[in-house]
């Protein structure tokens, strides 16, 4: 009953908050819509993200006297994350980043060089 009483009480104010912002809106000398479009670049911030993550298995690959780029390439290929070392937490890091994605990037990246 308490978690009722919570939901209720969230959709109230959510309800009350949106029919504030659409009245200040309106009140501006429109029906609250924008006048322009904004542009969301998920995939630049993707890749930035991929890339924080492989610099960091990287370094740790190095840290630890591995051949990074053999260990990585091993990893693709089988998907056994035991090619990559667990030191800051790299193998974690690095089941995050997609396999498919992680290849077009640097299939990307490679021929646009």
């Amino acid at each position: 009953l308490h978690l009722c009483n919570i939901a209720s009480s969230l959709f109230t104010d959510w309800k009350k908050s949106s029919i504030l912002k659409k009245n200040r809106n309106q009140q501006k000398g429109g029906a609250g819509v924008d006048d322009f479009t904004r542009k969301f670049d998920f995939v630049g911030e993707q890749d930035a993200e991929i890339h924080r993550i492989m610099l960091t298995v990287y370094q740790a690959l190095e840290e630890k006297g591995y051949n990074p780029v053999n260990q990585i390439v091993g990893y693709i290929l089988s998907e056994d994350p035991t090619y990559i070392t667990n030191h800051h937490q790299a193998r974690t890091l690095i089941r995050k980043v997609d396999r498919d994605e992680l290849l077009q990037i640097l299939v990307r990246n490679y021929l646009s060089k």
